[in-house]
């Protein structure tokens, strides 16, 4: 790969991290440090449109785009290479979306004491910069560095500005994260030793890598393959390697929950569709069936369980176990649809568990509790909160029309060909997700006004211990237990947006994603069971 080309990637990844280093000694003046951080942030995303608009989608055009390369360790073979593709954009795209929204939401959150502003938002911004090297990097040593490095700052949102059992889930994450990562390093290293003896000189380079795949034996293959799985399965997260994210989810502050689930997690899924079927195709059409089981298991037993929770935050996570299992079922059916599927799945689980996840953390604030249960009725006092929850709730469960519906329906249609049995198992978790969004919805925002949560916070209108009129807690309770601020509404509208947008004319992503999503079908060495996309 030549030296040189655009540097438009380097600044998309640089800016965040100088806002990072910025911000961070702004420890006295909150106010200062949110608004620097925000306009680091708007101008990450200005500049993410301008690389969305430099990509070329037209027919010929290189699978990498906006490539960067420059010697980093010779010796080595190693290089700071970045350039992007169709999937790597859409969750460029992404991130850069969810960071300002969350910012706007930890706005005037409560810190846990001796915690700042600064503190918090700078470490949001570090964990942008790192996501855009992971889904940039074209080097593999270069991808791991980054996707070891990203766990740091989120380890520090969860473990200093988190729950009560913030300890415990920020370590937990970082062990279960770490373990994957030194697997998947041995998978780095041995790939390395293979690339030596199959080109003649061993390198990191993934196009290189790339074109030596079809020639590696099977069973070394495998091996490579298991070290690069286990660390993308634990990220996604498949069953049973997801028992770090409930905690995580539940002790994070909402603004890292948000980037947790809806982006962080999706370097697993990336992952896949990057690193383990290009560059071993027979190890994944071999291991297929087993990651299809994973799959559908983990549709079905994040449903279950998600039913079953008392806490919100918990409640939420474990749909996003269930929503990967989709992702990776698509993945794993090795068609165009299939692909197209699980990538704007991707996207979509981003924005629909992030605005749930948003609004679960503003019901959490108003009643301070995270139980269920500790809440009732409460459409009675603040209907634009309780609609914001329906529509996200509506998105998550794939509702025709909302965002989801598209990338769920492609995920099916194209897996039923090649996998009809896994497919039919899958669309059982259809009908559990209305289940548990919508019992969910029904207990805590239908009703008459009822749980500790919302009667301990419309007090100040009745009196301790008094009976609640609805009607009078309705005029009355603005303060107890109020409805959206105009803040609280600027940051749910663009997300509410996304959500009908994506749902009615999700071509121009689609468009984006297809011309990388066949050259990886390409490149698995896989006829298309459903004819292929049409651009």
């Amino acid at each position: 790969m030549s030296t040189g080309g655009s540097v438009l990637l380097l600044i998309l990844l640089v800016l965040p991290l100088v806002g990072a280093l910025v911000v961070a000694p702004l420890k006295n003046n909150a106010a200062t440090a949110k608004l620097v951080a925000l306009a680091f942030a708007l101008a990450s995303l200005v500049l993410t449109a301008v690389t969305w608009f430099s990509y070329s989608i037209a027919e010929g055009a290189p699978r990498f785009q906006l490539e960067l390369s420059v010697p980093w360790i010779p010796a080595f073979g190693t290089s700071f290479a970045l350039g992007v593709d169709g999937i790597a954009l859409v969750m460029l795209a992404l991130i850069a979306v969810l960071v300002p929204i969350v910012m706007g939401f930890s706005w005037e959150e409560k810190l846990p004491e001796g915690r700042t502003a600064a503190g918090f938002f700078s470490l949001l911004l570090a964990t942008q910069g790192l996501l855009v090297g992971v889904f940039a990097a074209t080097d593999v040593f270069l991808f791991y560095v980054f996707f070891e490095a990203m766990l740091v700052p989120m380890y520090f949102m969860i473990g200093r500005f988190g729950g009560p059992r913030r300890q415990y889930a920020a370590v937990k994450f970082f062990l279960y994260s770490l373990f994957g990562g030194l697997i998947m390093l041995a998978s780095v290293i041995g790939l390395y030793v293979v690339s030596g003896a199959e080109l003649g000189q061993a390198t990191f380079t993934w196009v290189e890598l790339q074109r030596m795949a079809a020639s590696v034996d099977e069973t070394t293959q495998i091996w490579l393959f298991i070290g690069f799985f286990v660390a993308f399965a634990i990220k996604a997260p498949l069953v049973p390697f997801h028992t770090w994210l409930p905690d995580a989810g539940a002790e994070a502050p909402v603004g890292a929950g948000v980037l947790l689930v809806g982006v962080l997690d999706k370097v697993g899924t990336f992952g896949f569709l990057r690193y383990c079927l290009p560059l071993f195709p027979l190890a994944s059409q071999r291991l297929a069936p087993l990651v299809l089981t994973l799959a559908v298991i983990g549709i079905l037993y994040g449903a279950l369980l998600a039913v079953g929770q008392s806490d919100m935050k918990r409640f939420v996570s474990y749909t996003s176990i269930a929503h990967f299992g989709f992702i990776a079922l698509g993945i794993f059916a090795f068609s165009s649809q299939a692909f197209a599927g699980a990538t704007l799945y991707m996207v979509n689980h981003g924005i629909s568990t992030g605005m749930l996840f948003i609004v679960v953390g503003l019901v959490i604030a108003r009643g301070g509790s995270r139980l269920i249960a500790d809440y009732g009725g409460v459409h009675k006092v603040a209907p634009l909160l309780a609609g914001t929850f329906l529509v996200a709730g509506l998105s998550s469960l794939a509702l025709p029309g909302t965002n989801s519906f598209i990338s769920e329906f492609l995920v099916l249609v194209g897996s039923y060909p090649r996998q009809p049995v896994y497919t039919i198992l899958a669309t059982v978790g259809i009908i559990f997700a209305a289940l548990y969004v919508l019992w969910v919805y029904q207990r805590t925002m239908q009703g008459p006004l009822r749980g500790s949560a919302v009667l301990g916070a419309l007090e100040p209108a009745g009196g301790p211990g008094a009976m609640i009129d609805p009607d009078v807690a309705a005029k009355k309770a603005g303060t107890g237990f109020p409805d959206l601020s105009g803040r609280e509404i600027a940051v749910l509208t663009p997300l509410i947006v996304l959500v009908l947008v994506l749902g009615f004319f999700p071509g121009p992503v689609l468009d984006v994603i297809t011309p990388s999503v066949m050259a990886t079908l390409h490149e698995v060495g896989l006829p298309d069971p459903v004819g292929g996309l049409s651009q």
